[in-house]
């Protein structure tokens, strides 16, 4: 699938300059400063050296006080308090940190974490019945809730007050909860809105803690588990984020809590940890409880300090992602065979699949999968207690929710953002939801937004890559959305004559790649995916390529490498 390079605009020349001489550091690095909107030595300190003092006050935040006095009141009276949070890796991290943390000052705490398949997402009315049940006198929920509206009512009349502890954006009314923590919520003015919901959760218990004169280095320790929720849950890393995930990934390194350790044993990682690890390492791992069997597992885990407890749940967490790869995979192939043999499918501005046997917890990565050949807003879609229930994803630039919400008549529930939904519906619902989705979509999107796009910070001579570029490149981490590792073009490239294809299938390429203003300089390339152009590069062809800079660690020698998102073929140069 051809992709098209985005070439982002090269910062102010006096400004970059300046900088560049201010650090002393190549044009090229000041550029990507200058690009991420800093512009002085002293915004460089800040963002290359977050500092825990950047930290908001927590009660900015609307409702923290009643939040914190209320747990305070619950403590003091050893009423039972009900920790619930989504079956994600966001809400299982939030839900280990909360209770754990509360399980510190007194026991009088329970947690729970609803069933994928039998209650769904968010907020159920089996879950308010076992506080109930439980004798809890309060909820918090996190990583969900503030859609919660009829529930948290239903909540009420069973005498549990609940405290709301989420990051997703409200719908028209806000539940009438004792109190909502939500930055995104329109009446509260808290200065960063885009915290996970573990972050959230985070600072519920930093303002607990300033009442109760806690000090902070008490509870930095539940940083590791806010960095693996910001990872995986794809939040922008900017701002409280980037300090939230600079220390989290420090405490994940130099001393995780005993289920974190565990994990990363069974993930191999023998190295630093990076925020990419933690996305396709560590948290695919956490997900696989819920998608497979339960999160509560996860959360026995992330709280466990027994090692002995933590290695067998870490083995069997790390079974049920062998089988979530294994189910994910064989549900592609028949979605995949599906569309090629349907040139309706095939030709449609959307993919919306329906096959009740489908495995609910593995259709949004299906829908992701899908998007990587077919690249259209995606809608994959199984049974579940009689509804048809399903994963939404969408393309670069593309509001899915909107879309969704334009057929909301035809939907029992929806909820989500820009690029990934979830909802329900009658099965005798789902044809007209295929046709009015289609027709929405065709109406809305652009052929721009149907092409797949590569985002490219700069254009760069291999002669500007060393290795002290590459070890200050790496002080731009933790990345992530709107901090992603820098992409960069080469021009003319060459292969030196020793490329292959490598890969089970000979699907990737492995190259050595020089250009003749390099000095010489040789640079080993792996492109992923990509091996139909091996032909033309074997025969001493140029290219362009965009790509990131990396370090490759290989029994015991590093070296630096390219790892390329992309190939163009020179003759062919289209401008970009």
């Amino acid at each position: 699938m051809e992709k098209k390079w985005i070439i982002r605009e090269k910062g102010d020349t006096a400004v970059v300059r300046q900088l560049a001489g201010a650090l002393g550091i190549s044009e090229a690095l000041a550029n990507l400063m200058v690009q991420r909107d800093i512009t002085t030595a002293e915004e460089a300190k800040a963002f290359f050296e977050p500092d825990l003092s950047y930290l908001h006050d927590p009660f900015l935040m609307k409702d923290m006080n009643v939040a914190v006095e209320r747990i305070s009141t619950a403590v003091k009276k050893n009423e039972k308090i009900l920790v619930y949070g989504d079956y994600d890796v966001d809400g299982t991290t939030a839900v280990a940190l909360v209770y754990s943390f509360l399980k510190e000052q007194y026991s009088n705490v329970e947690y729970y974490i609803p069933d994928r398949y039998k209650e769904g997402y968010g907020v159920s009315f089996q879950g308010i019945d076992f506080a109930f049940q439980h004798n809890c006198r309060i909820m918090i929920t996190l990583d969900c809730g503030i859609k919660a509206v009829e529930k948290v009512k239903y909540a009420r009349t069973k005498g549990l007050d609940v405290i709301i502890c989420d990051h997703h954006y409200p719908g028209e009314e806000i539940p009438k909860a004792l109190a909502v923590l939500d930055p995104k919520q329109p009446s509260c003015n808290y200065p960063y809105k885009e915290l996970s919901g573990c972050g959230v959760g985070f600072k519920l218990v930093h303002a607990y803690s300033r009442v109760h004169g806690i000090p902070f280095s008490k509870i930095s320790h539940y940083l590791d588990l806010v960095a693996v929720s910001i990872a995986s849950d794809i939040v922008p890393l900017t701002g409280e984020n980037r300090v939230l995930a600079y220390y989290g990934l420090k405490q994940l390194n130099e001393a995780p809590r005993t289920g974190l350790r565990e994990i990363i044993h069974e993930a191999d990682i023998c190295r630093v940890l990076t925020v990419e690890d933690v996305v396709f390492k560590l948290g695919p791992r956490i997900n696989a409880a819920g998608r497979m069997e339960t999160g509560s597992k996860a959360v026995e885990l992330l709280i466990s300090n027994d090692s002995k407890h933590a290695i067998g749940i870490s083995k069997e967490i790390s079974n049920f992602n062998i089988e979530r790869r294994n189910v994910d995979r064989s549900i592609t192939t028949e979605a995949m065979r599906m569309i090629s043999e349907d040139q309706r499918r095939v030709n449609a501005r959307t993919t919306v699949l329906f096959n009740p046997s489908w495995k609910k917890g593995v259709i949004g990565i299906v829908a992701s999968r899908l998007i990587e050949t077919y690249y259209r807003p995606t809608v994959i879609l199984t049974e579940s207690n009689g509804f048809a229930t399903g994963s939404a994803r969408s393309v670069q630039g593309y509001d899915l929710y909107q879309a969704i919400e334009a057929c909301s008549d035809l939907l029992e529930s929806f909820g989500g953002h820009m690029f990934a939904a979830g909802l329900t519906m009658k099965k005798e619902n789902i044809k007209p939801f295929m046709e009015r989705f289609e027709q929405y979509v065709n109406s809305t999107i652009t052929e721009d937004q149907l092409t797949p796009r590569v985002f490219v910070d700069s254009e760069l001579e291999f002669s500007e890559v060393s290795e002290e570029f590459f070890n200050f490149l790496n002080r731009f981490q933790p990345f992530g959305p709107e901090n992603m590792s820098p992409v960069f073009v080469s021009r003319d490239v060459f292969d030196s004559g020793t490329g292959r294809m490598v890969g089970s299938s000979g699907e990737h390429l492995r190259l050595d790649l020089t250009h003749v203003s390099s000095g010489q300089k040789i640079f080993p390339a792996i492109a992923f995916g990509q091996a139909d152009h091996f032909d033309y590069i074997k025969g001493g062809n140029p290219i362009d390529i965009c790509y990131s800079v990396e370090m490759n660690e290989f029994r015991g020698n590093r070296n630096l490498q390219l790892n390329i998102k992309d190939i163009k073929i020179a003759a062919d140069r289209k401008p970009y």
